[in-house]
């Protein structure tokens, strides 16, 4: 029997060890993905700028917009949230990531 979960084992270990080649792989892909989507985006606002300028400047302005709506309602690293300081607890800071 314990040369059967022996068995068993090595077979879990060999799944994993493709578990984990495929995870790097998957990563691989999804940074080179991020990195095409990066480039096209920026030649995309290259060409809109040089062929359609005031609709460039409108892009531009909500994007901004959207960028500071963000930065205002999203939790900071070091902020103190309601819930902390609703238990007397107004020197501790939230140390988490967003």
């Amino acid at each position: 029997m314990e040369v059967l979960l022996q068995y068993l084992d090595d077979l879990d270990d060999f799944a994993g060890m493709f578990a984990l080649a495929a995870e790097r792989i998957r990563h691989a892909v999804k940074a080179l993905v991020l990195l095409c989507v990066t480039v096209a985006v920026q030649l995309f606002g290259l060409v809109l700028a040089l062929t359609q300028p005031p609709l460039a400047l409108a892009m531009v302005s909500l994007l901004t917009v959207g960028m500071l709506y963000r930065a205002a309602v999203s939790r900071t690293i070091g902020a103190v949230t309601p819930a902390d300081a609703s238990w007397g607890a107004s020197a501790q800071v939230a140390t988490e990531p967003r």
